[in-house]
């Protein structure tokens, strides 16, 4: 059995949960708790959280402003690999927590702590993403997950806990669903959204204009690319996230990026998220619309042949940090390493037969102007022409 640490770094939020882990941390381990938290562009207020979290017992409280770090050395490779998990799912959710166990473990290293903690459940992929992560920086580590250990069962556990112990949060009605976000999408899953025929509500949706309620009018962009990655948007360079941001806005108007899907999580269990990332779904078509131009017909083949069973996998499972996955980075950085190229896309919004329905909305058509690559799904369909220039 490990010993009991004596200074321990905690993925602080906030909220509900991790304050209440703080507070638990501090009465089972007699440890020293300094928060942690990450800005991966979730767009949250981070004001007040080091007073927040020093009321609640952390000896102090490190935000750490990742958004750069996130898209430039986190999404941008994945998305010269084309990765696609399962064939639908962007991987925004699974890319951003490596970057944020790296940063985590950072200020444990700086702050000579022997544990971090976090706030995952057991039965999802994030305790993976975030532990496997640790321990390839330090194996040392010492990893607390308290949803897999104390007798707390439920948001009503902890809601009471923190009124027993006069732990200052503000409580909230529950929502019907949980939300992840951060600067390359949002994602929505849980409670309503495990009945597989519920159509997600129309309000769910924080950025993406509904393809129903999209202008008619289309708006033309040129994506400017550097050795695999985009560096500029209508001739304007802009840095990675900043890049990212841009096309988030433009997407959002345009209802582009809306995903409904069942995937299959590391840990063996089916789980349906939503997800909206309307930049990278800009991004994702636009390089591939580079690719089609610029590379050649078999190192596409292997390397589409490569992504359901690499790439994809192992950001979803965060098995990036692994030998063999940085072994396949460093022979394939980018199909696209001496190019220089502009991708002018089109967004335009199309309808469909009126009375139609799905729990799925979201229909899109993709690909160089003048062919196409087709998924309809009743509802509205979005259309995201292009042309390489």
């Amino acid at each position: 059995m490990a010993a009991h640490p004596k200074k321990i770094v905690l993925a602080y939020s906030g909220g509900l949960d991790t304050s209440v882990i703080l507070t638990w941390l501090k009465e089972t381990y007699d440890a020293e708790v300094v928060a942690f938290c990450a800005d991966v562009g979730q767009g949250e207020e981070l004001g007040g959280l080091d007073e927040k979290a020093r009321a609640t017992g952390a000896s102090k409280c490190i935000i750490a402003d990742l958004k750069e770090e996130f898209a430039r050395d986190f999404c941008f490779p994945m998305l010269r690999a084309n990765a696609i998990y399962e064939g639908e799912y962007l991987l925004g959710t699974s890319i951003a927590r490596p970057v944020i166990a790296k940063a985590m473990m950072e200020v444990a290293q700086q702050e000579g702590a022997d544990a971090i903690a976090h706030g995952a459940t057991g039965k999802g992929n994030d305790q993976v993403r975030f532990e496997l992560a640790a321990m390839a920086i330090d194996p040392r580590i010492q990893v607390i997950a308290p949803w897999r250990t104390w007798s707390l069962r439920s948001r009503t556990d902890c809601i009471e806990y923190c009124k027993d112990r006069k732990i200052p949060i503000e409580v909230t009605a529950e929502k019907p669903y949980s939300m992840d976000a951060n600067l390359f999408h949002i994602s929505y899953e849980g409670g309503v959204l495990e009945d597989t025929w519920n159509e997600p509500l129309k309000d769910m949706f924080r950025w993406t204009t509904d393809p129903e309620d999209a202008p008619d009018t289309p708006e033309y962009i040129v994506v400017g690319y550097e050795k695999g990655d985009p560096i500029s948007v209508d001739g304007e360079r802009l840095s990675p996230a900043t890049l990212i941001q841009r096309l988030n806005e433009i997407g959002s108007r345009h209802g582009v990026g809306r995903v409904d899907i069942v995937e299959n999580r590391f840990v063996g269990m089916k789980s349906r998220g939503v997800y909206e990332t309307p930049g990278g779904t800009i991004l994702q078509r636009a390089h591939r619309a580079v690719e089609s131009i610029t590379v050649d017909r078999e190192v596409l083949r292997i390397r589409d042949g490569l992504i359901p069973t690499s790439p994809a996998r192992r950001v979803s499972s965060s098995t990036r940090a692994t030998p063999t996955s940085s072994a396949g980075e460093a022979r394939t950085p980018s199909t696209t390493p001496n190019t220089r190229r502009s991708r002018r896309t089109k967004s335009t919004i199309s309808r469909t037969r009126p009375g139609l329905s799905g729990s799925t909305r979201f229909a899109c058509e993709f690909g160089p102007l003048g062919t196409s690559a087709m998924m309809i799904n009743p509802g509205c369909c979005s259309r995201l022409q292009s042309s390489v220039i």
